[in-house]
């Protein structure tokens, strides 16, 4: 079966980056403590690596 990643949104984006702040956007996520299910893929990794110190993320078997 193909991993799937929970992300979840551990900070708030508020003071950070335009940029970051979309890409929070883009995963799904909306609010502190929200979570999201992702396929695992380069775009989703690539995503995460640049707001990791916003994120806290589980591989989950789907």
């Amino acid at each position: 079966m193909a991993k799937k990643l929970k992300i979840s949104l551990k900070k708030s984006v508020i003071g950070f980056s335009y940029r970051q702040r979309r890409t929070v956007k883009a995963l799904g996520l909306n609010k502190v403590n929200s979570e999201v299910v992702h396929e695992d893929s380069p775009q989703i990794r690539g995503m995460i690596r640049s707001i990791e110190h916003l994120l806290s993320v589980e591989e989950i078997e789907g």
